[in-house]
């Protein structure tokens, strides 16, 4: 698997099947101004050529917040997450950032052990943040 830096042609490589193939919750107007934003960058997962999974951060001074972490349907728990999680992580060493903060659904286990393995700490919980019923958990990573 190889891991790069996301670029338009990636984007636009992964249109037609953001949708079925990822997730609903990230359009691609979305995306597309992520990326275009310059405190943004997202990275992308392939193999043969293909993408299985993108993840995001956003950087505000010395602090960084995940945006995503999306992993293709069809290539679930083979680990490609936490390669994307740690491949941000040590973008955010590289650039100096003093925290790295997420919010995960309270209902979304598998997420949360990963962020608890990568060595996230649950910091609080937003009430019914998601579709105003389903709670979120606030979880941040200081020692980067």
């Amino acid at each position: 698997m190889e891991i790069s830096t996301m670029i338009l042609d990636d984007l636009e490589q992964m249109k037609d099947t953001l949708y079925s193939d990822f997730d609903n919750f990230w359009s691609y107007n979305v995306l597309k101004q992520e990326l275009e934003n310059k405190n943004t960058t997202y990275v992308v997962a392939k193999e043969n050529s293909q993408i299985v999974g993108f993840a995001g951060i956003s950087v505000c001074f010395d602090e960084a917040t995940l945006n995503n972490i999306v992993v293709k349907k069809s290539c679930r728990g083979r680990g490609i997450g936490g390669e994307l999680l740690e491949t941000l992580i040590e973008l955010c060493a590289d650039l100096n950032m003093k925290s790295l903060t997420l919010e995960v659904n309270s209902l979304n286990t598998p997420a949360i052990n990963l962020y608890e393995k990568f060595g996230f700490k649950n910091l609080g919980i937003r009430k019914k943040y998601y579709n105003n019923s389903q709670d979120a958990i606030i979880m941040t990573k200081f020692d980067i």
